[in-house]
């Protein structure tokens, strides 16, 4: 594949977990839009089967709990594009359990890949679009990484994790050009509720039959027929890229913005109710 110019291709789009799922959606929607992409992914040959050859993709081998692999893709797509105007850490697996159930190892592989591995990717994208004090970092949070609730605690712990990284990605880059948005997507119609995507977890206990038990029956039962279209949700991400001003926060889809409102309205009422004394905890004027 030869060297070619940024000046070809709309952007740069380097993208993570594209091999599959909303990953290699988004790659084919950018792609399709002119762009220019790096596609990310465990397993490069895979990468390559699913989007094509062509001038304008590169695939890239990336675990990307390896901190070194993520150094050597950017230098890669650094060498074969110029410049990267687009990170999308969309990589990440989901774990169903309560937390009592929820076993260390799962735990810890899942903040590996989910927290970890998007600041190594991150921490290896940013120098670049820092020289060019231009560019936009998509961190691909949930609708649990804005509510979490019964059986999702962990998976949504990481979620929140990238929802608090985010912002503040946003409040140091943008002096700089660059952007920073948490995009939260709502239930997809993907493989995230499969195997391949979602860990459940080993340990059943009883006790949390009505709770988490429940989420767990529910995720079954709901698989492959969730509410949200996953090409619409790729399309709304090149839309989101062309936005002169683009939000903090994008909700994807009418069963996130109906869990925002309800979560904003409990906070709102709790607030209140507990005003006093939270205001009480303050030094006494003097």
């Amino acid at each position: 594949m030869t060297n070619i110019g940024k000046n070809n291709f709309k952007r740069v789009w380097f993208i993570t977990g594209a091999s599959r799922g909303l990953g290699a959606l988004i790659a084919e929607a950018a792609l399709a839009d002119g762009n220019a992409v790096v596609a990310a992914g465990r397993n490069a040959a895979a990468i390559t089967e699913r989007l094509g050859e062509s001038s304008a993709l590169l695939s890239a081998a990336l675990d990307v709990t390896n901190e070194a692999q993520a150094k050597a893709a950017v230098k890669a797509a650094v060498e074969q594009f110029g410049r990267i105007d687009v990170l999308i850490n969309n990589a990440g697996f989901g774990l169903l359990g309560a937390i009592e159930e929820s076993s260390d190892a799962d735990v810890r592989h899942m903040y590996d890949t989910n927290v970890f591995g998007l600041l190594n990717v991150t921490r290896a994208v940013l120098p670049v679009m820092r020289s060019q004090r231009a560019g936009h970092v998509i961190n691909i949070s949930s609708i649990g990484g804005y509510r979490a609730g019964a059986g999702f605690g962990a998976y949504s712990s990481t979620k929140f994790a990238v929802e608090g990284l985010t912002e503040s990605l946003r409040a140091e880059l943008k002096p700089l050009g660059i952007y920073a948005t948490v995009v939260e997507p709502g239930y997809f119609r993907t493989d995230f509720l499969d195997a391949s995507s979602l860990k459940v977890a080993r340990e059943v206990i009883p006790d949390y039959d009505e709770t988490s038990g429940n989420v767990r029956r529910v995720a079954a039962k709901i698989n492959h027929s969730q509410p949200g279209d996953p090409a619409k949700l790729a399309k709304a991400m090149v839309e989101l890229v062309d936005a002169p001003a683009p939000p903090l926060r994008l909700p994807l889809g009418t069963d996130t913005l109906k869990a925002i409102s309800e979560k904003n309205a409990y906070v709102t009422q709790e607030t209140e109710t507990w005003k006093a004394l939270s205001a009480s905890t303050d030094f006494s004027a003097s």
